[in-house]
């Protein structure tokens, strides 16, 4: 596959395919209507053969090559196959295309300071799991690690302080870059103002700006109610202390947050399986 889209990066061989494909030719009437030397002709149908997409043969004093359609069709195939996993229904690159569209809208807004405070974002989740068990993922470190980043990234430096006051620092890279190379994505800093263990949590978290600065305040209260499966999760987003340079990281919220929430419920519904299973062997 690598020799064929070589063979075929060159505008010039693309013509000779464009060419043969509507019939096979002899060298030189390939020479001519490409309208080039028959020597450089010759070497370029000579390296589409050794990609295995033309063959010829001799007649006479002749070569004729003619198109082999079997390889173009296989490339095809692939880069069909290719297609269909980009553009797969809410897959990575509806994601993608989401987040520019809310990008232009913000950055447009975007004019001065304060441009987005007051603006608020509600996220709502039924969660497999009791209160108890969703409050140690919202709250304790190593759990939170798990699920506290949209699905392209991955925490690579948590502390959450569980406590009134408690100091909150979230830093996150691009989750494949496994041994941590590449620049930092972000780094978010913040404090939390009420702890009501298995019912509230409020904290406020400020995403950094390359200099330091805080791009705005988010302020998150997050609610937990029992229910009959499990716990209802409400989370309320506030913004305030907007800077311009703030559009970029707004724009990621409702994508992102609500991508993070996904991942704490897969996470907690598998949990929930596994402790069904255990509990069924156990059982028996």
């Amino acid at each position: 596959m690598d020799a064929l889209l070589t063979a075929l990066a060159d505008p010039a061989r693309w013509r000779l395919v464009s060419l043969l494909a509507e019939r096979p030719r002899s060298v030189g009437v390939l020479a001519q209507l490409a309208e080039a030397r028959q020597p450089q002709t010759t070497k370029h149908l000579q390296t589409l053969e050794r990609a295995g997409v033309v063959t010829s043969q001799r007649t006479g004093q002749r070569r004729i090559y003619a198109l082999r359609p079997a390889p173009l069709r296989d490339l095809a195939a692939v880069l069909g196959r290719l297609a269909d996993t980009a553009d797969q229904v809410g897959g990575p690159r509806a994601t993608y295309d989401r987040y520019g569209l809310n990008l232009q809208a913000e950055r447009l807004a975007a004019e001065a300071s304060g441009w987005a405070d007051g603006r608020s974002f509600r996220f709502f989740r039924s969660l497999t799991g009791c209160p108890e068990l969703v409050w140690r993922h919202l709250t304790e470190a190593s759990l939170l690690a798990g699920w506290w980043t949209p699905d392209d990234l991955r925490v690579s430096e948590l502390v959450f302080e569980a406590r009134t006051g408690g100091r909150i620092v979230q830093e996150y890279r691009d989750a494949e870059d496994a041994d941590g190379s590449d620049l930092v994505a972000g780094r978010a800093e913040g404090v939390v103002d009420d702890v009501r263990p298995g019912e509230r949590l409020a904290y406020r978290l400020s995403p950094l700006l390359p200099d330091g600065g805080l791009a705005f305040t988010a302020h998150i209260d997050i609610g937990l109610r029992p229910t009959d499966t499990g716990t209802d999760l409400d989370v309320h987003w506030r913004i305030t202390d907007s800077t311009v340079d703030s559009a970029d990281f707004i724009a990621g919220i409702e994508v992102g947050f609500g991508q993070s929430l996904d991942k704490l419920a897969a996470i907690l519904a598998t949990d929930s399986d596994s402790t069904d299973d255990t509990d069924t062997r156990s059982t028996k």
